[in-house]
C-alpha cells in the first residue's frame, strides 16, 4: 500500500480488453447493485423533503436561455402559435391568468407563457409570466429539475398564494435583475377533466364547479384575466370516449387514483398525417382578455365568490364570441359549451 505498482505500457491489447470487461462487471455489480441503490434512495429522500420547497418557491423565473431560444422559436412556428393582447396589464399588480381550453397538452400556454416568452415580454413589459402545473411534476425524479428550469411552479393553493403575493418592489434584487415588477401566474383551470373532452372543432370547457381560482385571486388581491386559445383543441384528436362509455369510465378511474387523465392521443407522424404522436400543424391564437379586479379578502364570502365567478364566465364567453370569427373556420356553427 506504500507504493503504487503501475502496469507496464506494453501490455498486450488482449489483456487490456480483459481488464476492461472485468471493470465493467465490477461497475455493474458493485456500483449498480449497491452504490446506485444508495444514491437513488438518498435522492428519493431528498425529493420527499424538498417537495414542500416547490410550493414555497416564488417568481418562477427559471433560466432565461432555457425559456427563450431557437429551439422553442421553431416549435412556435410549427403550428404556428400567436399571442394577442386586447387590454393592457399594468405592471403595478399581480395577475391570475385563467386559461381555456386545456386541450390535450396546453400547447398555446406552454409556448407563450413558459418557454418562448419574448412575445409576452413585448406585449406585457415588466409582467413576469409564470406557468403553474400539477404538483406531481415536482416529485418526478430528474424531470422535476427540467420544469424548474422552465420557471414552472406547482398549481397547489399554497404555491399560488405565495406567487401572487410576492413583492412588486423594483428594488428587489430578483426583480431588478430582469426588470419585472409584477407577476402573471397562468393556470389551466379545466385541468385533466377538461382534457377528456378535447376534440377538434369542439370547445367544451370545465368551469361551472371550478371556483378555487376565484378564491385565490380574492385572497391575494390579484386581478383575474380570462385567456382563450383558439385552435388548441385542433392539434390532437383522441380515441372516442363519450360520457358513460367504457373508455371514459376507465379514464375517470385512473384520473381519480393518479390525478392524470390517460388520453389515447391521435396525431400525425414524421412523414404522414394520420397516425402518430406528433401534433397536427394547426394555428393556435391565444387571446388575453381584460383583467377583472376583485376585492382583497382573507376569507372571501360565498356570495362574492359566486358573483366574480359568474363575472368571469360572462367575460370568457364574450371573449370567445368576439374573436371566434377571426380564428375559427365556420365560426357561426361553433359555440362555447360550459360544463
Amino acid at each position: 500500500m506504500s507504493k503504487i505498482v503501475w502496469a507496464p505500457i506494453n501490455v498486450p491489447l488482449r489483456r487490456r480488453i480483459q481488464t476492461f470487461t472485468t471493470a465493467v462487471y465490477m461497475l455493474l455489480v458493485v456500483f449498480g447493485n449497491y452504490y446506485l441503490k444508495a444514491l437513488l434512495i438518498a435522492y428519493g429522500i431528498w425529493i420527499y423533503f424538498d417537495r414542500e420547497k416547490s410550493e414555497n418557491e416564488v417568481r418562477g423565473s427559471g433560466l432565461r436561455w432555457m425559456r427563450d431560444n431557437f429551439f422553442w422559436k421553431h416549435f412556435r412556428d410549427y403550428f404556428p402559435v400567436e399571442l394577442v393582447k386586447t387590454e393592457e396589464l399594468p405592471p403595478n399588480k399581480n395577475y391570475l391568468l385563467a386559461c381555456y381550453p386545456h386541450g390535450v397538452t396546453s400547447i398555446g400556454g406552454f409556448i407563450n407563457i413558459v418557454v418562448d416568452i419574448s412575445k409576452w415580454d413585448e406585449l406585457f413589459p415588466k409582467v413576469r409570466p409564470i406557468g403553474a402545473t400539477m404538483a406531481f411534476q415536482f416529485s418526478t425524479p430528474f424531470w422535476r429539475h427540467i420544469v424548474k428550469l422552465w420557471g414552472l411552479i406547482s398549481v397547489t393553493k399554497k404555491s399560488l398564494l405565495n406567487n401572487l403575493t410576492t413583492s412588486n418592489d423594483p428594488n428587489d434584487p430578483i426583480n431588478a435583475a430582469d426588470g419585472y415588477t409584477a407577476s402573471a401566474v397562468a393556470v389551466a383551470v379545466g385541468g385533466a377533466k377538461e382534457a377528456l373532452d378535447s376534440k377538434p372543432g369542439k370547445y367544451i370547457i370545465t368551469i361551472k364547479d371550478r371556483k378555487g381560482f376565484i378564491k385565490v385571486a380574492m385572497q391575494t388581491g390579484a386581478a383575474i384575466v380570462p385567456v382563450f386559445s383558439f385552435g388548441e383543441v385542433d392539434v390532437f384528436d383522441q380515441l372516442d370516449n363519450p360520457p358513460n362509455s367504457f373508455v371514459r369510465n376507465m379514464q375517470l378511474l385512473v384520473k381519480k387514483v393518479t390525478g392524470i387523465s390517460p388520453l389515447i392521443i391521435l396525431g400525425r407522424g414524421f412523414f404522414q398525417y394520420n397516425i402518430g404522436m406528433l401534433p397536427q400543424r394547426r394555428r393556435i391564437v391565444q387571446v388575453v382578455g381584460a383583467p377583472i379586479d376583485v376585492p382583497k379578502s382573507d376569507d372571501p364570502k360565498k356570495e362574492d365568490v359566486e358573483k366574480y365567478h359568474q363575472k368571469f364566465m360572462d367575460d370568457l364567453n364574450a371573449l370567445f364570441e368576439t374573436h371566434k370569427a377571426k380564428y375559427i373556420p365556420e365560426s357561426e356553427k361553433t359555440f362555447l359549451v360550459m360544463t
